[in-house]
């Protein structure tokens, strides 16, 4: 190791002296100070005057888990957190280094190069550098030129290029595809096709340039999705509508700890997941406790495969999270448009690609919602002494954040209810991926075109979005079961009744992880995580059920490559043991990954699960056929999925809920 140089020494010591008038807790992300240590400590390790050293994900080393929760059940005051440690991924002279930054002393604990398949995540600044250099090659701008371009008017995007067989890619690449602006900001609409530069990153240099043939870039003409450019007529104006709280906000944050209602959790940023949600607990009135449901739950990653074979797209096979950053991509969210007036904002903060803290402005809003819905309701007639009618208004609390990952904007919000429930909603909105071609009308089309013709020289892309949540259910203590409860159609086998069948619940405690894999929609079936050691008063299991939302699942052959890499998304539910270094369905290194380190993968061990600590993946799908309404602007589409109590109170907690105040707007 090298000496440390006088400079680290005083940053040293300046973050040992930084006050504590809050501290930490162990799940918080890493602050602008702990970024900057964090580069220090590595740049004097690899001195950049004799290594090639960029930063392509840092973030907080999870702390152990028993150590945590044995921190939670102690004093916090006077017990020091767990050990504070960064995760980071390096490229360090062209070769991938797994890395932890002890930050209690200062030092790096673990410096692994791996060489195994696939790449880290690629980071904003060698993107930006890999979509100028068409901008100087010569043959493209003899190809722009001969388009009748203008190159002033010509953006460019990186696009990873996945697998597809290759014995060994020794070379991070990109594929270049670019865009023509000129009289819109809507590039995506305007591709300038069947040109291709790949790029090799680590290089940063043009290895291979490709121009197939010329096909018509679309018009500008009605792309523009800008309210300042719109021209009459215009749809209805409505009135205006606001959130009013005249007592403020039910909810509090202190650092990352989040408290409303009956809720408390915490609230996390990761480059690679964004929203962080740990800790979730509830408070039990009846109990007088407060009960955990959710130690852990993010966004794992995103598998967006396109369906168009042409050279210029069959290799669009994305993983979002894991090749661009769902956390990475997230956008500062607008006051009164992304969020109502009630909203609070969060910052959070990024490693740039050297290293030092990049600040995201409003990263999270955080706000109660309530639109009319009601939480529970009954009227009743047959009481002699009148009507009785009761009615409770439903508030919930949403965590928001926006990743913005090209063309497509994700809205993900965490939504808590009173009730218990956890709903976890996913909409879809921004730009499609559209193709240019030659054709003006449907008629023309006599091939496979793979997508819909939306505009004169458009088609718009089939494409599916699989989103797949990491959910570490802690049901009233860590060792829980998976449970598929079947209802099944039995045939009533006397003549005691007048019917001839009913449904009944049949349950099956799943004992492996192969017993746990289920594809939804071939039966019906609730699914549920138990605590086998916990009971109500009824010798009912304490438990939580997930509730699906749209049933989809992937639709290419299981020996597609794009399928082999995504193979986590062959099944909607999956059920593992507890890992720490499980958290990533599509493996850690994802670009140009192969299939061999993700969540199918993992379970082939075919561990044991039952009354064990236990982790779901679910996966939220949507197969994407694109419709004329898509243009020029995608309206949101949205899918999700709730995890609902399921015997985890001895009955109804909202029954002594109470009704909102009144509150009476003057006119």
């Amino acid at each position: 190791m090298p000496p440390f140089p006088l400079y680290l020494l005083f940053l040293l010591a300046a973050v040992s002296i930084l006050p504590h008038s809050h501290q930490y807790h162990p799940l918080d992300p890493l602050t602008p100070a702990e970024l900057t240590l964090v580069s220090t400590i590595l740049t004097t390790y690899y001195p950049r005057t004799t290594h090639n050293l960029t930063f392509q994900y840092v973030g907080l080393e999870e702390p152990n888990k028993d150590a945590l929760l044995s921190w939670l059940q102690k004093n916090h005051i006077k017990t020091p957190i767990p050990p504070r440690q960064a995760s980071v991924i390096a490229r360090i002279n062209h070769k991938t280094h797994q890395i932890i930054v002890d930050l209690s002393h200062n030092k790096v604990v673990y410096d692994q190069v791996y060489h195994g398949y696939g790449y880290p995540l690629l980071t904003f600044e060698e993107q930006i550098a890999a979509n100028e250099l068409p901008r100087t090659h010569p043959p493209f701008l003899a190809a722009i030129q001969r388009r009748r371009l203008k190159i002033e008017e010509v953006v460019c995007g990186s696009f990873t290029v996945g697998w597809y067989g290759e014995k060994r890619r020794n070379r991070r690449l990109v594929r270049v595809m670019c865009y023509y602006l000129d009289g819109t900001v809507n590039l995506y609409m305007r591709p300038i096709e069947t040109i291709t530069v790949t790029v090799d990153l680590d290089e940063m240099k043009i290895i291979e340039f490709r121009d197939r043939l010329t096909v018509a870039v679309p018009k500008a003409d009605g792309t523009d999705y800008r309210e300042s450019q719109q021209k009459p007529p215009f749809g209805p104006q409505l009135m205006s509508i606001t959130v009013v709280q005249p007592d403020g906000p039910s909810f509090t944050i202190d650092g990352h700890i989040v408290r409303w209602g009956n809720w408390d959790f915490h609230l996390s940023f990761d480059a690679r997941a964004g929203p962080i949600i740990s800790l979730a607990s509830i408070y039990d009135t009846e109990k007088q406790k407060t009960r955990r449901v959710l130690y852990r739950g993010f966004v794992s990653e995103l598998f967006v495969p396109y369906m168009d074979l042409t050279e210029e797209w069959y290799y669009r096979t994305f993983f979002d999270a894991g090749e661009y950053g769902y956390g990475l991509c997230a956008v500062s969210l607008q006051p009164y448009r992304d969020c109502p007036a009630n909203a609070v904002f969060m910052d959070a903060y990024i490693a740039g690609q050297n290293g030092m803290p990049v600040r995201m402005y409003n990263v999270f809003c955080i706000f109660e919602r309530y639109s009319g819905d009601i939480l529970w309701r009954h009227t009743e007639t047959s009481v002699p002494s009148g009507v009785v009618r009761e009615v409770r208004p439903e508030v919930t609390l949403v965590v928001r954040m926006v990743s913005t990952v090209g063309n497509y904007d994700y809205i993900n919000d965490w939504e808590f209810k009173q009730s218990g429930s956890m709903k976890m909603t996913v909409g879809l909105t921004g730009l499609l991926e559209v193709r240019g071609s030659n054709y003006t009308h449907k008629d023309q089309i006599k091939e496979e075109v793979y997508g819909t013709l939306l505009a004169e020289n458009t088609f718009g892309a089939h494409h599916d979005h699989f989103l797949t949540y990491h959910l570490d259910l802690d049901v009233d203590g860590e060792a829980n079961s998976f449970v598929k409860s079947k209802l099944q159609m039995t045939r009533v086998p006397d003549q005691s009744s007048p019917r001839k069948s009913y449904w009944k619940v049949v349950s099956e405690t799943a004992k492996t992880e192969s017993d746990a894999k289920v594809k939804l929609g071939l039966e019906s079936a609730d699914l549920l995580v138990v605590n086998p050691s916990k009971k109500t008063r009824m010798g009912n299991f304490v438990g939580y059920r997930l509730i699906p939302g749209s049933v989809v699942g992937p639709l290419l052959s299981d020996d597609d490559y794009a399928q082999i890499r995504g193979a986590f998304t062959m099944y909607n539910l999956w059920v593992t043991p507890y890992n720490k270094s499980e958290k990533w369905a599509g493996g850690l290194y994802a670009d140009q990954s192969r299939g061999d380190d993700n969540l199918a993968a993992w379970t082939n061990r075919n561990r044991e699960i039952e009354n064990k600590d236990i982790v779901l993946w679910y996966t939220v799908g949507f197969h994407h056929v694109p419709y004329q309404e898509d243009f020029p602007v995608m309206p949101t589409l949205s899918s999700g999925f709730e995890l609902r109590p399921s015997n985890f109170f001895e009955n109804n907690p909202m029954l002594k809920v109470k009704p909102l105040k009144v509150v009476r707007i003057p006119d």
